[in-house]
């Protein structure tokens, strides 16, 4: 798997609003209302993550999440990353 170019990478951060590219990562911060919430927003991401054997960077105060995900092994971004991401946005609903 090869990463993709900054270009490619900001052209599809467009259909995802809430993460910005950086530090060779796709990185987002979540606000739920409370830390219940945001334990199980995580609890169900972890089982996406397992089932992709895909794991992000991420930590956790309260009621905030903060993720950033990258393809390790080959150093920076990849297609795997979006499709991580997308099981993400299918679960996170941000506070506005």
């Amino acid at each position: 798997m090869s990463t993709l170019d900054k270009d490619t990478i900001e052209a599809k951060l467009l259909q995802f609003p809430d993460w910005e590219y950086f530090d060779d990562a796709l990185n987002a911060e979540f606000e739920f209302e409370n830390f219940k919430d945001c334990f199980s927003a995580m609890s169900r991401i972890a089982f996406e993550c397992e089932a992709l054997n895909h794991h992000p960077n991420w930590s956790n105060v309260y009621n905030v999440l903060k993720i950033s995900i990258s393809t390790h092994d080959v150093g920076g971004v990849t297609q795997k990353d979006f499709a991580l991401v997308d099981a993400i946005e299918a679960i996170v609903e941000p506070e506005e």
